[in-house]
């Protein structure tokens, strides 16, 4: 997959995550997309690196989107945590 691929992953994985995780964040949508692209990121590296599932493969491939969203899910988590107190 492209970094274009990576992106647009991103931010449909960001988008999920939102959906799985609904509430207020500190960030708004954008803060919100840009924890989906780093989860991708990030969620696919820990795939390749860990759990020895290569992420070359297809765009639509369930292990990566999974990858993807388990990632932007544990960063939105992470978010909250340190930065949910400072939006009130």
């Amino acid at each position: 997959m492209t970094i274009i691929s990576w992106i647009i992953l991103g931010l449909l994985a960001g988008a999920i995550a939102k959906f799985l995780l609904p509430g207020r964040d500190p960030g708004g949508f954008i803060g919100t997309t840009i924890i989906g692209i780093a989860g991708a990121f990030i969620g696919g590296w820990i795939s390749a690196r860990w759990l020895d599932h290569p992420i070359t493969k297809d765009f639509y491939d369930g292990a990566t989107w999974a990858a993807a969203i388990g990632g932007s899910l544990v960063l939105l988590i992470a978010y909250r945590i340190f930065f949910g107190h400072s939006r009130n």
